[in-house]
This record gives structure tokens, sequence and C-alpha cells, in this order.
């Protein structure tokens, strides 16, 4: 099982108060997450990646085995302890301003 850790605004868009754990066979990547969290939170869907061109939201960052890897690809493999669930898959809304 993967765990995914959301931001609270997202959390409270799908009305969950925990971590997501989901069941994903095959490559574990930013995409198979997301498809999995848009079929189970139909409100999250076109929150995390534009739904025209499937590319992550730019105020949106990826972390994984505490590395940020927002800019690995949507279908880069995710590192196996993120595959296996021993460490978490972290979405994360980034903050801009001055």
């Amino acid at each position: 099982m993967i765990t995914v850790v959301l931001p609270a605004q997202l959390r409270s868009l799908a009305r969950i108060t925990e971590d997501v754990r989901l069941e994903i066979t095959g490559t574990v990547t930013p995409d198979t997450i997301i498809d999995h969290l848009e079929m189970r939170y139909p409100p999250l869907k076109g929150t995390i990646r534009d739904p025209a061109t499937g590319t992550r939201r730019s105020f949106v960052r990826f972390f994984a085995c505490g590395a940020d890897i927002s800019h690995d690809g949507m279908g880069a493999p995710l590192p196996d302890a993120v595959a296996k669930g021993v460490e978490p898959f972290y979405i994360v809304g980034a903050m801009a301003g001055g």
C-alpha cells in the first residue's frame, strides 16, 4: 500500500482527514498515483495536474524520500521505498511571493 500525504486544502476538497492509502500494481509514478486519487476522490480532478496537458500544476510539488521530485516527470518511476509503502509520497502546495 502506498501512502499519499495531501495538503490541507486538498484534504478539505476531498473531504478526508487522514493520509490516503492506495493499492497500485505495476510501476508507481506520479501519474499513476494521481490517476488513483482522482478515481477515488473526483473533486481532486484537475487540482494537481492540468486536465488538458496532464502536466503538474505550477504551484504543486512532489516529494519522495526527502527529495523534491517535481521536475522528474509525471511518468518517472518513484523510489522503491515509496512503491513498497515504506516512505510516503507527498503532494505539497508550493508558496510564492515576496
